[in-house]
């Protein structure tokens, strides 16, 4: 069960052959806080034990094995008749040796609760600044922000030979691949909305990798999005950082000019 507009809470999934349906929901709404201020609690709680309560209460009534019902169907039966914002998604469908498996990779694939593990852009940034530190580079380098005519990019590090050398990170690690392709899509629009600059730079970013499982596709994209975007960046991914690194040290160090 989705919203559309918002966030995913829960997975039902009918295995026909067998007869049954499992389902899980999410039991807390720390994140739908965030999407839905005013989400009642007590109301929210309720339909997702209800959602969690519904393989057993629908087997007791209905032959799994023969009815032509769906997992939807079997959804949307569980779900309040009222006003709800909770939706059921577009059914999907699929072949398995081992549901259990699945349908845990499922949930969790679906899940939109915030992982701690995943890695934000300060994390993908952190190694290179260790490095930079050790090689007594921090003092070379400046924050930057890049002036287009209707926007503006701050920079975490630059220095100027000429042109300006810019250097960003940006973690792909995220939920979902429209989430990765949308981030790519939003620092595509982010340099053409400076690509006017009358400072000549070049943007170098260094990016992290989505952890779960999938979503490689996508993070391709993404790259190939950033790579179309103007000023041709340069990009390595995070087993590059010391590469990324090196090549920082070497242009630094080849040019005594640094300045705003």
């Amino acid at each position: 069960m989705t919203t559309g507009e918002f966030v995913n809470v829960g997975v039902v999934m009918h295995l026909p052959r067998e007869g049954r349906l499992l389902a899980k929901a999410r039991t807390t709404i720390g994140r739908m806080r965030g999407v839905c201020p005013d989400l009642d609690r007590a109301a929210f709680t309720s339909a997702m034990r209800a959602a969690q309560r519904a393989p057993d209460r629908i087997a007791k009534r209905i032959n799994l094995s023969r009815s032509e019902g769906d997992a939807s169907y079997y959804a949307c039966q569980a779900l309040p008749t009222d006003d709800s914002s909770l939706q059921c998604s577009p059914l999907g469908s699929g072949l398995t040796n081992d549901a259990q498996k699945t349908f845990a990779r499922l949930y969790e694939r679906f899940d939109d609760t915030p992982s701690t593990h995943r890695r934000t852009d300060d994390d993908v940034w952190r190694p290179v600044m260790e490095r930079l530190a050790q090689r007594n580079l921090l003092s070379r380098l400046q924050e930057k922000t890049i002036r287009g005519e209707v926007d503006q990019i701050v920079f975490k590090c630059a220095w100027r030979n000429g042109g300006w050398h810019v250097y960003e990170p940006v973690s792909f690690d995220l939920a979902d691949a429209e989430g990765i392709k949308t981030k790519a899509r939003s620092w595509l629009g982010h340099l053409s909305a400076v690509a006017d600059d009358v400072e000549p730079f070049k943007p170098h970013f260094i990016v992290g990798a989505p952890a779960t499982e999938g979503l490689e596709d996508a993070y391709r994209s993404a790259l190939a999005i950033l790579r179309k975007a103007p000023n041709h960046p340069e990009i390595y991914e995070e087993s590059e950082v010391d590469d990324f690194v090196a090549k920082i040290e070497d242009e630094v160090r080849s040019s005594p000019h640094v300045g705003n």
